[in-house]
């Protein structure tokens, strides 16, 4: 059994399976149309599309969870200032 599920563990980070990672910054855009942001940094983060897009301000402080998938950084969670 062990080995079974080794063998699935290294099949997964070997597949190129999306792993979770965080960022954190200050928003510097919003591009509405495309359901993006960008941070002061200059990455970009696709929102999901039932986003509220009127609880995000350019300027704003954020952490961000994000799956990269296909080379686009698909934001999961975001914590904004209370």
């Amino acid at each position: 059994m062990r080995t079974v599920i080794g063998f699935l563990c290294a099949a997964l980070l070997t597949s190129g399976a999306a792993l979770a990672a965080e960022a954190e910054g200050h928003i510097k855009s919003i591009d509405q149309e495309k359901l993006t942001i960008t941070l002061d940094d200059g990455k970009s983060y696709k929102l999901p599309g039932e986003f509220d897009m009127e609880s995000i301000k350019e300027g704003m402080d954020v952490i961000l969870a994000y799956d990269e998938i296909g080379g686009q950084k698909l934001i999961t969670d975001m914590q904004l200032p209370d």
